[in-house]
């Protein structure tokens, strides 16, 4: 499963301080994996074009029933850009 949510780092400028730059989380996304406001998180580095964003205590899993037992859900599949496959074949042939 792929979800995609495109999004614009945001820069805060006060005066007399440096801008602070500020990432947030799609709704969507945070009710997918069960974040809540105030957990708290860490990005771990992995090359320049890739950041991973690590949960320090994630929730156990409350699903009473896996979702590859339910009915089957349809989903339109993912069309994937011109420079998607560009990035994922350059990382594939640089792993």
């Amino acid at each position: 499963m792929q979800a995609i949510y495109p999004l614009k780092i945001q820069a805060i400028r006060s005066k007399g301080q440096q801008a602070r730059l500020y990432v947030y989380f799609p709704l969507p996304l945070a009710a997918a994996i069960g974040v809540q406001a105030g957990e708290e998180v860490q990005w771990e580095l992995l090359d320049r074009g890739e950041l991973h964003l690590v949960r320090k205590q994630p929730p156990k899993v409350q699903a009473t029933q896996r979702a590859t037992e339910g009915p089957e859900i349809r989903r339109p599949p993912h069309k994937q850009s011109a420079k998607d496959k560009r990035r994922r074949a350059a990382y594939a042939s640089g792993s």
